[in-house]
Protein backbone atom coordinates (compact mmCIF):
# COMPACT_ATOMS: atom_id res chain seq x y z
CA UNK A 1 0.00 0.00 0.00
CA UNK A 2 1.32 3.26 -0.93
CA UNK A 3 0.46 6.50 0.96
CA UNK A 4 1.95 9.78 1.87
CA UNK A 5 2.36 10.92 5.75
CA UNK A 6 0.67 14.46 4.41
CA UNK A 7 -2.20 12.51 3.71
CA UNK A 8 -2.60 10.59 6.98
CA UNK A 9 -4.90 11.93 9.63
CA UNK A 10 -2.96 12.40 13.14
CA UNK A 11 -4.05 9.11 14.97
CA UNK A 12 -2.87 7.45 11.60
CA UNK A 13 0.38 9.01 12.17
CA UNK A 14 0.46 7.74 15.33
CA UNK A 15 -0.79 4.67 14.53
CA UNK A 16 2.40 4.31 12.10
CA UNK A 17 4.95 5.68 14.61
CA UNK A 18 3.86 2.71 16.41
CA UNK A 19 4.47 0.33 13.96
CA UNK A 20 7.88 1.72 12.76
CA UNK A 21 8.71 1.68 16.47
CA UNK A 22 8.23 -2.26 16.38
CA UNK A 23 9.87 -2.38 13.37
CA UNK A 24 13.25 -0.87 14.88
CA UNK A 25 12.82 -3.05 17.82
CA UNK A 26 12.71 -6.40 16.14
CA UNK A 27 15.33 -4.96 13.73
CA UNK A 28 17.82 -4.28 16.76
CA UNK A 29 17.19 -7.84 18.24
CA UNK A 30 18.23 -9.35 14.72
CA UNK A 31 21.54 -6.83 14.85
CA UNK A 32 20.40 -5.00 11.49
CA UNK A 33 21.69 -1.35 12.47
CA UNK A 34 21.23 -0.48 9.13
CA UNK A 35 17.42 -1.40 9.20
CA UNK A 36 16.94 0.34 12.75
CA UNK A 37 17.76 3.57 11.06
CA UNK A 38 16.01 3.57 8.82
CA UNK A 39 12.54 3.16 10.34
CA UNK A 40 13.84 5.48 13.07
CA UNK A 41 14.30 8.35 10.77
CA UNK A 42 10.68 7.17 9.00
CA UNK A 43 9.24 7.82 12.36
CA UNK A 44 11.17 11.38 13.10
CA UNK A 45 9.58 11.92 9.52
CA UNK A 46 5.68 10.84 10.85
CA UNK A 47 6.45 12.55 13.86
CA UNK A 48 6.69 15.80 11.98
CA UNK A 49 3.89 15.37 10.35
CA UNK A 50 1.89 15.73 13.66
CA UNK A 51 3.62 19.19 14.38
CA UNK A 52 2.60 22.59 13.21
CA UNK A 53 5.90 23.81 10.97
CA UNK A 54 4.51 27.44 11.44
CA UNK A 55 6.02 26.79 15.57
CA UNK A 56 9.31 26.89 14.10
CA UNK A 57 11.01 30.08 12.38
CA UNK A 58 13.33 31.25 10.61
CA UNK A 59 16.55 32.95 11.69
CA UNK A 60 16.12 31.24 15.28
CA UNK A 61 18.48 28.49 16.65
CA UNK A 62 17.02 24.57 18.13
CA UNK A 63 18.99 22.11 19.98
CA UNK A 64 19.10 18.85 18.15
CA UNK A 65 17.06 15.98 19.91
CA UNK A 66 19.40 13.39 20.29
CA UNK A 67 22.55 15.48 19.37
CA UNK A 68 23.70 17.24 22.56
CA UNK A 69 27.29 18.64 20.39
CA UNK A 70 25.05 20.44 17.88
CA UNK A 71 22.25 23.42 17.88
CA UNK A 72 20.62 23.87 14.42
CA UNK A 73 20.35 27.67 12.72
CA UNK A 74 17.01 27.68 10.71
CA UNK A 75 17.04 29.44 6.93
CA UNK A 76 13.77 28.00 6.21
CA UNK A 77 11.09 26.31 6.77
CA UNK A 78 10.05 23.73 3.66
CA UNK A 79 6.76 21.68 4.50
CA UNK A 80 8.12 19.33 8.14
CA UNK A 81 11.53 19.95 6.95
CA UNK A 82 14.00 22.81 8.50
CA UNK A 83 16.60 24.00 6.31
CA UNK A 84 19.85 25.50 7.75
CA UNK A 85 23.25 24.57 9.25
CA UNK A 86 24.23 22.59 12.07
CA UNK A 87 26.70 24.32 14.90
CA UNK A 88 29.17 23.11 17.17
CA UNK A 89 29.78 23.53 20.51
CA UNK A 90 32.45 26.18 19.72
CA UNK A 91 29.94 28.21 17.67
CA UNK A 92 31.34 27.11 14.35
CA UNK A 93 28.73 26.90 11.51
CA UNK A 94 29.67 23.89 9.03
CA UNK A 95 29.14 25.14 5.55
CA UNK A 96 26.26 22.42 4.08
CA UNK A 97 23.37 23.49 4.27
CA UNK A 98 20.75 20.71 5.66
CA UNK A 99 17.13 19.18 5.89
CA UNK A 100 16.38 18.06 8.92
CA UNK A 101 12.87 16.60 9.86
CA UNK A 102 11.48 19.70 12.74
CA UNK A 103 10.35 16.41 15.17
CA UNK A 104 14.18 16.99 15.94
CA UNK A 105 14.21 20.56 16.83
CA UNK A 106 14.45 21.62 20.19
CA UNK A 107 13.28 24.88 21.77
CA UNK A 108 16.54 26.27 23.61
CA UNK A 109 16.06 27.07 27.37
Amino acid sequence: MDYRYSDLTIEQLRDEVGILKEKAQKAEQLGNISEVQINERKMQVAISYTLNPEDYKAGETYELNGDPGHTFKVNYINGVFAWGHRVNLLGEVYDKEEAIPISLLVEKK
